[in-house]
């Protein structure tokens, strides 16, 4: 699996507190924010099915609303 690199744009109060819990976590700013991806992806199959692996991360295309 390749890893890819995404830069992202926040205020900076808001970076200060992720870096807070993350430390408090004990885990790095980039693991946190990984762990955050990772169950909003978790949460979201579990309520809408499971998202077709098949999709490239690059793909930047939004589904149809549910309805």
């Amino acid at each position: 699996m390749a890893i890819k690199s995404v830069s992202i744009r926040m205020e900076e109060e808001m970076l200060k507190k992720l870096g807070y819990v993350a430390e408090y976590e004990g885990r790095s700013l980039n693991s946190q924010i990984l762990v955050l991806i990772r169950n909003c992806i978790k949460d979201f199959e579990e309520s809408n099915g499971k998202i077709d692996g098949t999709i490239e991360p690059f793909d930047n295309v939004k589904p149809a609303g549910k309805k």
